[in-house]
């Protein structure tokens, strides 16, 4: 067989033609440890004299990009900045703007190099620790941390007027500051108690406050138990972080005095929104005598020294402190991923992502960071695949995007991501996925280790489903695994094929597990399996409603229907009507979408009108909770709660139904159960994944893998 070159050049296609008509690649870029950024970044290694090779920084990979665009040189396939294995300590966020996007012809990825792991570091790492031998500091620590403790000079390195605790005018929104990582973990502020909370033991005041049924005092004075406070004479900038009235309302708050002889601690202003309770939970920390375990640290801001009990010898461990406050920022970028990176030690947020279109962080691992592991705002048709996220001080990931006012849909997602240990810092009301706007989607992601909830709606048209979700709610009770609140106008939300199992709330005192709050309205709750979920579809008085198609496994109960609007939460009417009428719901497409709204202020708005709870099945545990007020409004058919539905093993969490069922003869689909979860995919960051499921308080936990 002849070759074809002979024949082209025969027929006359110049060397310029041929590559025409050959598939075109995309231009590789390199960085590496062992790069310069003087050199071309064409190359993987220097080459042998040395002379060329590799970019130092992802800035000087960035800046060629630029270059060849201005210079009309842009690849037609694109760019692809391939980074070589090891740890890239930032000098400053990586920033993109606009004009660092690709197209959708020609995109642009940042990747980490196949089998190797690239670290982008926002902090620095500490060496060369030094025993404690200042004699005042000594007398401060607990006889058996002296030896124990180590120091180190920050100031010398470079590291001056880092930011301590940040606290906040209102309730869940304090800032960490500078923290400290060791082994790949969070540090702890020095505390006290070590584990677990102190209680309030009275509260002092003459200003009493009775809100949620519940008495107290708005004035931030309490009255503790014990002697512990009195070694801590002469800090200077103590902290208490405590659920001061209720369990889904905390905040952080300065010391301002102790009066050790009546046991008063008073609290710098402003005061809790909510006022102080007795038997209210809380703790002291950034103190310099508590440090008294391995793992605690404490920096002297005053004179730039930090303290910490290593909780392994530092020679074998680098510890390192957060100083930028975001890793990565895109604004109005397009075309762009980042792929295969580990990013950690920011203050603030991992990845900033705001506006642009296909923008997408992939088999990222993001951790270790002040607040949010990503946030994608006011972007479209982009996402997080494949990532795991874990030790951020909020939530970990972020969507909000699409217009409420034209129903357009923003096409964000997350999807198979593993996300726990969230919400270590403001630890209420930030989810490991945080849905908002219009027309975003939450699938395959497992979720699980957190105080609060695991997914939070807000919006119109978001789809969730094949979530596992599941220990979470730890330190709250008022509270949902997936949560939705106060509302009429946020419809069209489906909530689908999920599987949500091993909740307790805080003290194993109940929880929910869908929570559709304060009349939220027009959610589909459909073929999702809820396993020893307390509450598990818990319906707060909202509108049109559908419960369809689940399997409740010892719930207790199965599902809550009250009628709030209608009793005590009538007074909500005025925000609910303020909100509706913000939307232009009388105007297409709002009246098409959703022709509900518009006979809605004139049909008892109040009443949970609308409310179908129907063919699902119920084993174990209770079956209902309906308030007498709602059951003129809600529709409950074709249940199948008595007797057995045949489950193929519940023990061992087969929950698959048989073909014998008799629950197929009220019409029960069954559930896609195969298909919930995480998936092994080539863009998932780890494989396989183990995850310890907490079950009740009184068992031992469990350790699972998936698969």
């Amino acid at each position: 067989m002849k070759y074809r070159l002979p024949l082209l050049v025969a027929t006359a296609i110049t060397p310029t033609a041929l590559l025409a008509i050959l598939p075109a690649q995309a231009l590789t870029l390199y960085v590496s440890p062992t790069g310069q950024d003087s050199w071309s970044g064409h190359g993987r290694v220097p080459d042998s004299k040395n002379t060329d090779g590799p970019f130092a920084t992802l800035e000087r990979a960035r800046d060629e990009i630029r270059q060849l665009r201005k210079r009309g040189k842009f690849p037609a396939d694109g760019v692809n900045v391939e980074i070589a294995g090891g740890v890239y300590e930032l000098a400053k966020t990586f920033a993109l703007e606009a004009e660092d996007s690709g197209t959708a012809r020609s995109p642009i990825e940042y990747r980490a190099r196949r089998g190797e792991q690239v670290r982008l570091v926002g902090g620095r790492q500490l060496k060369d620790w030094k025993p404690v031998t200042d004699e005042a500091v000594l007398a401060r620590l607990e006889p058996g941390a002296r030896a124990n403790v180590r120091q180190i000079n920050l100031g010398e390195r470079g590291l001056r007027n880092l930011p301590g605790v940040q606290g906040s005018a209102q309730w869940g929104q304090s800032k960490p500051g500078v923290e400290l990582f060791c082994q790949d973990k969070p540090m702890t502020l020095a505390r006290w108690p070590n584990d677990g909370p102190a209680r309030v033991v009275d509260v002092i005041g003459a200003h009493p406050v009775d809100d949620y049924g519940a008495r107290g005092n708005e004035v931030g004075k309490i009255v503790y138990e014990g002697d512990r406070p009195s070694r801590w004479a002469g800090e200077s900038d103590i902290w208490l972080h405590g659920f001061w009235a209720l369990d889904w309302a905390d905040q952080r708050q300065r010391l301002e005095t102790i009066d050790t002889t009546k046991r008063i601690i008073t609290l710098a202003k402003p005061d809790h929104e909510w006022g102080y309770r007795v038997g209210q939970w809380y703790y002291a920390f950034n103190i310099l005598a508590e440090l008294d375990k391995p793992g605690e640290w404490y920096l002297d801001h005053a004179n730039n020294i930090l303290y910490f009990w290593p909780t392994t010898p530092l020679k074998s461990e680098i510890p390192s402190i957060s100083v930028l406050p975001t890793l990565v920022t895109m604004n109005d970028v397009s075309y762009v991923t980042l792929s295969g990176l580990t990013l950690e030690a920011a203050q603030d947020t991992g990845v900033m992502i705001q506006g642009g279109d296909n923008v997408h962080v992939r088999t990222c691992t993001i951790r270790n960071v002040g607040s949010w592991g990503v946030r994608v705002l006011k972007a479209k048709n982009s996402g997080v695949v494949g990532c795991d996220i874990y030790y951020t001080g909020d939530g970990g990931i972020d969507l909000d995007g699409g217009d409420r006012k034209t129903l357009t849909p923003g096409n964000l997602y997350a999807e198979n991501n593993h996300i726990h240990d969230y919400s270590r810092w403001n630890p209420v009301y930030n989810a490991g996925v945080r849905l908002g706007g219009v027309g975003n989607r939450v699938r395959h992601n497992l979720i699980h280790d957190a105080p609060h909830l695991a997914i939070g709606l807000i919006g119109n048209d978001h789809l969730i489903e094949f979530n596992e979700i599941h220990s979470v709610l730890l330190e709250s009770n008022d509270a949902g695994m997936i949560y939705a609140g106060q509302d009429w106008s946020m419809r069209g939300n489906k909530i689908r094929y999920n599987y949500l199992h091993h909740v307790y709330g805080r003290e194993g005192r109940g929880c929910m597990g869908v929570y559709l709050d304060d009349n939220f309205s027009s959610a589909t709750i459909h073929g999702n399996v809820f396993y020893q979920v307390p509450r598990a579809a818990f319906l707060g008085g909202g509108r049109d409603n559908v419960v369809e198609n689940n399997l409740f496994i010892d719930c207790s109960p199965a599902i809550n229907v009250d009628a709030r609007g209608l009793e005590w939460r009538s007074s909500g009417r005025a925000n609910l009507t303020q909100r509706l009428n913000e939307m232009p719901y009388q105007s297409e497409p709002w009246r098409s979408r959703y022709p509900e709204l518009l006979t809605l202020l004139q049909d008892d708005p109040m009443a949970p009108r609308g409310t179908r709870v129907v063919r699902n099945i119920a084993v174990g545990g209770k079956w209902s909770n309906i308030e007498r007020a709602a059951i003129p409004y809600a529709v409950m058919k074709d249940n199948f709660t008595e007797g057995d539905p045949r489950l193929a093993d519940v023990a061992k969490g087969d929950f698959r139904l048989r073909k014998d069922s008799p629950a197929f003869k009220i019409g029960f689909k069954a559930i896609p159960i195969g298909k919930i979860g995480l998936y092994r995919d080539p863009k998932r960051a780890t494989w396989p994944v183990v995850h310890a499921v907490r079950p009740r308080p009184e068992t031992p936990e469990k350790t699972v893998s998936t698969p």
